[in-house]
């Protein structure tokens, strides 16, 4: 594959990863630095508070979640998540810019394992860590390397 070719596909993928409606309705920006890495950036507004007036937690997970399916998947290959395990460290509030993320820390088979850090993208307090574990189908929404699409 040329590199040319290379750098189509993985422009592909990101566009893929990116059209992700949840992230999206959240306001979510996703970036693909490197196969296995990804970072995920949001602005938490008023609504996305809880009722003490912090960052909900399911947002902070949410934002998490999103780096991770997209670091999951940015080979091209199918990936589903199996287990996600979340620390919350520090509060957020309405206004923080949140960025999370996300790298491939072993890979074999089926299955990798990720770390995901939730940090607030200014101060560079963290936030949340959390380390999740992935399973990668046989099925690829965008072909190996070297293979063409099926007709």
């Amino acid at each position: 594959m040329t590199a040319d070719n290379n750098t189509a596909r993985y422009q592909a993928i990101a566009r893929h990863i990116q059209s992700d409606p949840f992230a999206n309705h959240l306001g979510a920006k996703v970036e693909i630095p490197s196969p296995g890495q990804s970072r995920a950036t949001l602005t938490v507004s008023p609504d996305m508070a809880n009722f003490h007036g912090l960052t909900h937690g399911g947002l902070i997970f949410a934002l998490s979640d999103i780096a991770f399916a997209a670091a999951s998947n940015s080979s091209g290959q199918t990936a589903v998540a199996l287990n996600v395990a979340i620390n919350f460290l520090q509060p957020s509030r309405p206004g923080d810019r949140l960025l999370a993320e996300a790298r491939e820390v072993h890979a074999q088979g089926p299955t990798a394992v990720y770390d995901i850090l939730v940090s607030d993208a200014e101060s560079g307090l963290v936030i949340a860590r959390s380390q999740n574990l992935v399973y990668r189908k046989k099925d690829w929404f965008m072909p190996p390397e070297g293979q063409d699409p099926e007709p």
